[in-house]
């Protein structure tokens, strides 16, 4: 029903801006039309209301914004963007026409200060066209504004893709102020005073498919506000139904109903042809991926195709059908999945009596009609279904025809089933990782890869035995193949985690940070013991590790001693290469004892080392002998004088 009513304005809006819908009237190739706005509703920093451009297929945009009040939507009498007819026109009305008359929306800062800014989110219902619309940002000059989007699959549009979308500034006013842009950062950004002034304007037309855009206006100065116009291009999307009956046979082509489809699978009209068989779908938004589908009258057949895709980016399209009178007796039926699905694309074969058999293919609504055929017995009729599917019940039905049409002559279809599943590694999902599924019995092996997510499937399975396998990345361990067998169900959750190995590793150096090779390191751990010997630069290391507590304990060389022998490390599913599990040995020095004894008359040490002479053995004992000498022989020298008879020989 939400789509009926949008189709509804849609026209409405076209209508208004004197663009009619009357089957077979051609339409001007390019029209142009400006946004129609929904009702406000919300307080300040909370309003909300919509945005419609008039081509139809443009989807409604949703409109929310934190702006102060007072948000307005003005008509667009005083102020707006000029065309050529104008006193003042503007490279966007060049283009697009005058917005005079137009309404637009203005805005303001969630609050009056240059770190308040306010955030205007455009969210789109469907993704919108790459091309042929565009949108203005006005009043710029005491504020900016940045610009930000999101594509058609909800990723951010990069600064680079906005740039393009840049057609230049102007002044709807006529005055000079101008605003600047910069591309790096996708802003707007009014005179470098921050003045007040007035028409300050960009335009930019948008190159991609968008689902969402968000204006950030912020204030430099003063009390702003800015404004926002938006603008599409149109063009036309018409035909023909013929009618090609034989044999005086009519079909009433104003019967006939033409539907136009959306890229996005939205209905946006339905019309009759006149009388002679001309419609048209009026003006439509520029974009490829329109489909065009004709239903005929229940009394006519179609010749030829019962849909057609269309494209407008460039031209108007158009798509013409044919259409003729059953002739008696027909066969007809309807051929769906177990489900009760339309299956198109199902041959189905009509085998008479005698002469040739006939073929024809399902439509979009599974049904198929083969008539013209003269009365008889043993009629078959027969399906053979298409790509993906096999035939639940009756592969074939027998009747005779007299004179009375031959009707629900229906077949069922199973959809084959799929085999689903996820590859997981390292505590998370593997994305890329080739999976393979191999029939039992012979034949030729089928591989796909996983996705986002880690997923995979094989859809569109006969039933069977089956090997499921998986060829691990590199720095995992594979995982045992798995059978699996086949019936009519999807078979799913055939999940498989790969074993991602860790590591450890460190070094044995000395108290100099030399490296100390040929030291034993043991690591005990899930699967046993190693044992491992540093190289000449005094590293180890140990890969293939499953996930567990390891202790790794230094057996310390001989002539060295170490503070810490012993290490422990965990590694988890991620299979982490713990390195850093280093060990420093100190050389082991033998000390000299006090009461040493000399062993050699040279001065060598006693540990025979020959290079440093004995501390202090005769150096204390020289002076004290020499003073004691001079003593002994001044008192001899003293006794000799004292001698009796001395003086008298003098």
């Amino acid at each position: 029903m939400r789509r009926y009513v949008r189709g509804v304005i849609a026209v409405a809006l076209m209508a208004a801006a004197g663009v009619l819908l009357t089957p077979g009237t051609a339409q001007a190739a390019t029209t142009t039309g400006w946004a129609r706005w929904g009702a406000l509703s919300g307080s300040s920093n909370n309003f909300e209301t919509t945005m419609q451009l008039p081509g139809l297929g443009f989807p409604e945009a949703a409109v929310a914004t934190d702006s102060r009040s007072p948000v307005q939507i003005p008509s667009g009498a005083s102020t707006f963007l000029g065309g050529t007819t104008d006193s003042v026109p503007t490279p966007v009305g060049a283009k697009y026409g005058s917005s005079r008359g137009q309404p637009y929306l203005n805005l303001r800062p969630e609050a009056d200060t240059a770190a308040t800014p306010s955030t205007t989110t455009y969210t789109f219902d469907t993704a919108t066209p790459s091309s042929g619309w565009a949108f203005v940002l006005g009043d710029v000059d005491a504020d900016a504004v940045q610009i930000s989007a999101k594509d058609a699959s909800g990723a951010p549009v990069g600064a680079a893709t906005i740039d393009d979308w840049f057609r230049g500034v102007f002044n709807y006013a006529g005055a000079s102020d101008l605003p600047t842009w910069s591309a790096g950062d996708s802003t707007l950004t009014g005179n470098a005073g921050a003045a007040d002034t007035n028409g300050a304007s960009a335009w930019f037309e948008p190159t991609v498919s968008l689902s969402t855009l968000t204006f950030v206006f912020t204030r430099r100065a003063g009390f702003p506000v800015y404004q926002t116009w938006f603008a599409d291009l149109a063009r036309s999307i018409t035909g023909t139904v013929s009618d090609v009956s034989t044999a005086g046979g009519t079909c009433p082509v104003a019967d006939t109903t033409v539907e136009l489809v959306g890229p996005s699978g939205q209905t946006l009209a339905t019309v009759h042809p006149d009388a002679s068989g001309n419609y048209s779908f009026g003006q439509v938004a520029t974009q490829a991926g329109y489909t065009v589908r004709m239903q005929p009258p229940t009394q006519c057949a179609v010749v030829g195709p019962e849909e057609q895709t269309v494209d407008t980016t460039s031209a108007d399209a158009s798509a013409d059908f044919q259409v003729r009178q059953i002739l008696p007796q027909a066969v007809s039926g309807r051929v769906t999945s177990v489900d009760g699905s339309p299956v198109p694309g199902a041959t189905v074969t009509l085998t008479p009596p005698s002469g040739p058999a006939r073929t024809i293919t399902t439509d979009e609504n599974g049904d198929y009609l083969i008539d013209n055929n003269a009365s008889g017995s043993g009629y078959t009729v027969s399906v053979t279904p298409p790509a993906g599917y096999t035939v639940s019940g009756p592969a074939s039905h027998t009747f005779d025809i007299a004179t009375d049409p031959i009707t629900g002559q229906d077949f069922t279809l199973a959809q084959l089933p799929a085999v689903s599943g996820t590859v997981t590694g390292g505590g998370g999902p593997l994305d890329g990782v080739t999976v393979t599924l191999t029939p039992a019995g012979g034949g030729a092996p089928v591989s796909t890869v996983t996705h986002d997510g880690g997923s995979y499937e094989f859809a569109d399975v006969q039933a069977g035995d089956y090997q499921i396998s998986v060829t691990p990345p590199s720095g995992y361990h594979s995982a045992a193949p798995r059978d699996v067998t086949v019936s009519s169900a999807d078979v799913d959750g055939q999940d498989f985690a790969l074993d991602r190995p860790g590591a450890l590793g460190g070094q044995v150096t000395d108290t100099g940070k030399a490296a100390v090779a040929g030291a034993t390191v043991t690591v005990d751990g899930p699967g046993g013991t190693h044992t491992l010997t540093t190289d000449a630069d005094g590293n180890y290391f140990l890969d293939d590790l499953a996930p567990g507590s390891y202790t790794i304990t230094l057996t310390v060389p001989s002539g060295y001693r170490a503070a810490t022998t012993t290490r422990t490390v965990t590694i988890t599913a991620a299979g982490e290469i713990r390195g850093g599990q280093d060990f420093r040995v100190s050389k082991i020095v033998a000390s000299t004892s006090p009461s040493s004894t000399p062993t050699s008359s040279a001065g060598t040490s006693p540990n025979g080392g020959g290079s440093e002479p004995i501390a202090n053995t005769g150096a204390g004992i020289k002076v004290p002998l020499a003073s004691g000498l001079a003593l002994l022989v001044l008192g001899a020298l003293a006794l000799l004088a004292a001698r009796p008879g001395s003086h008298r020989r003098r």
